[in-house]
């Protein structure tokens, strides 16, 4: 047992821990953090660490290390869905009876850890974007497809799926307009013009929408689907899932592969995403107008626009612009699609 006197770590003090390359039992000659807005993450030579900070919001909840440990869990299984031998386990971060942080057996745990096995960076799809071909690209398609061929369908009605992306639709919008962000009155206009077009495009073509929920074709996907999460290696693996909200993660196949088009084109490879959903159209027979795809095109992109200016409020940012220039770039992007 833990000394009550002992002071409990806090999420600073875990991640001096985590930094120090003595602190891993398969050892390490160091530890490179990386950091979202939901975790921090630990890269030593051969495993990842993935470490979920006490953060709560309207769609998660990470604010106890019970239900800290219970995403851990969904996260693993969830990535193994799309990866081989890549997600291995969910380890404690321990205290012992002296008060010392361990990733040993000595203690009870403080915190839970997603332990990884380190892909190959240079396999990222981003980092092999100029080489890749539809033909190399193949591969990973037909893991997606396999995928969402299998996976849970989700049983919505025509009127839920419509009702469900309006509102999304809406929150964006509304989260983009938070006085808070300090948008200028072009970009202002940007987000009402993409808002109002997605919510028309809804309602005019209910029935093309409306269909794909009721034809079966919403499934609990990976819902993250961005060339960084895709590696080229054999067999390929592809991570990172969101998993911490399900309904986020419930989408219609021709949404993720729009998202994955999307974002290859802002890498400057418009002719790959156009090749994955062709690709996914021949092996599933699913062949829904081109207009759907702009739609979610432009959707996604009104999302990625509020997520890069969502960065703006976390305090002392440190690189404003950067993010200022993202939230413009996806406001550009997604105006476009809405034409």
């Amino acid at each position: 047992m833990t000394d009550p006197a002992v002071k409990l770590p806090d999420l600073e003090d875990k991640t001096r821990f985590l930094l120090a390359p003595t602190s891993y039992p398969e050892g390490t000659g160091e530890v490179r953090l990386e950091e979202t807005h939901m975790a921090r993450v630990f890269l030593t030579d051969h495993f990842v660490y993935k470490m979920k900070k006490p953060v709560r919001s309207s769609y998660l909840d990470f604010s106890s290390l019970d239900k800290r440990y219970a995403v851990c869990r969904e996260e693993l299984r969830l990535n193994r869905r799309l990866t081989d031998g890549t997600y291995l386990d969910v380890v404690p971060l321990r205290v012992d009876a002296q008060g010392q942080m361990t990733l040993d057996e000595r203690g009870v745990p403080v915190e839970w850890l997603v332990k990884m096995r380190r892909l190959r960076e240079g396999a990222a799809l981003p980092r092999q974007i100029d080489r890749t071909t539809p033909q190399t690209l193949a591969p990973l398609l037909q893991r997606l497809c396999d995928f969402y061929r299998i996976t849970n369908t989700i049983e919505l009605n025509a009127e839920q799926y419509l009702t469900w992306l309006g509102d999304r639709c809406r929150e964006w919008r509304d989260q983009l307009l938070a006085p808070a962000l300090w948008l200028d009155a072009g970009e202002i206009d940007q987000v009402i013009q993409v808002s109002g077009a997605l919510l028309d495009f809804i309602r005019c073509e209910a029935p093309l929408l409306g269909g794909r929920a009721e034809g079966g074709h919403i499934v609990e996907g990976h819902g993250d689907l961005r060339p960084e999460h895709c590696f080229l290696t054999q067999p390929p693996q592809v991570i990172d899932c969101l998993e911490f909200n399900r309904t986020l993660r419930c989408v219609d196949p021709v949404d993720e592969l729009s998202y994955l088009a999307l974002e290859c084109e802002l890498l400057g490879r418009l002719d790959l995403g156009e090749a994955a959903l062709e690709f996914y159209s021949r092996v599933s027979g699913d062949r829904p107008p081109p207009a759907l795809s702009r739609f979610y095109r432009a959707e996604r992109a009104l999302l990625r626009a509020q997520l890069a200016a969502a960065h703006l409020q976390d305090g002392e940012v440190a690189d404003p612009q950067k993010w200022r220039n993202k939230t413009r770039t996806y406001l550009a992007v997604a105006q476009r699609y809405c034409v």
